[in-house]
């Protein structure tokens, strides 16, 4: 998978994602990334990206004579050309989750604009059809951390970026529920003990009972994901008599 991404702060990102999981995926080529400075698609002698936005209002916005260029150049260099997606990091964009994670998953190649000040110039999201995403309901300093928290979702995906492929199939909301609260050794820990089905050997008690407390723990914290989840007569019927209770 190839991300490509445009930013005034590309360093930001280079460093994080040198690290860990996703820097081992880039040793091994199973993840690229290429970054550029939107400054250096600047048309002046400041390298200006940023101006006043018309009709007042506080904050400064993206340009679109250095984003123009910048995503021409870029878009040249992909396989897909003109049909690489380009996505816009803002607070208004639809919300990164697992569905859309696997959705950018299935493209192996993708542009990000990390959006910055009060916005970017409309023009740009026209222009290259880009599509606007979010990671939650908050407003953050620049696009740069969305871009790495996008980029981290989605390669996870990508076979042979995680160890053990095993993991995300079972990480959480990937049936559409939280997932089961994890335990290790000791058994025993200054008086707190794992949970004895845990310790009993018995696969279809284990699930049946992670199953049931991840109903649990979704109903308690993240009800609004139930409504979209797949869930069974028995998922149903244990709702109702926790519900109850």
């Amino acid at each position: 998978m190839i991300w490509r991404v445009i930013s005034i702060f590309p360093q930001m990102i280079g460093a994080v994602l040198s690290e860990s999981i996703l820097g081992r995926a880039r040793e091994k080529n199973l993840v690229s990334t290429h970054l550029y400075d939107l400054r250096d698609f600047a048309e002046d002698r400041h390298r200006s990206v940023d101006d006043m936005p018309f009709g007042g209002g506080p904050g400064m916005v993206f340009k679109p004579e250095p984003l123009f260029k910048a995503v021409r150049h870029v878009r040249g260099l992909c396989a897909a050309g003109a049909d690489t997606p380009v996505w816009l990091t803002s607070p208004h964009g639809r919300v990164l989750d697992d569905s859309l994670a696997r959705e950018l998953a299935a493209a192996p190649e993708h542009i990000i604009i990390c959006g910055h000040y009060g916005g970017v110039d409309d023009r740009v999201r026209e222009a290259f059809g880009a599509r606007e995403i979010s990671i939650g309901d908050y407003v953050l300093t620049g696009g740069e951390l969305a871009a790495m928290v996008i980029i981290d979702a989605v390669s996870r995906f990508v076979p042979g970026v995680v160890g053990n492929e095993d993991s995300v199939a079972e990480d959480t909301f990937n049936d559409g529920l939280l997932g089961a609260p994890n335990y290790t050794r000791p058994a025993s820990f200054e008086g707190m003990d794992a949970p004895e089905v845990l310790l009993s050997g018995h696969h279809a008690n284990i699930a049946a009972w992670r199953r049931q407390i991840k109903l649990k723990r979704t109903l308690e914290s993240r009800p609004d994901l139930l409504e979209k989840a797949e869930l069974t007569k028995e998922d149903r019927k244990y709702l109702d008599f926790y519900s109850s209770c």
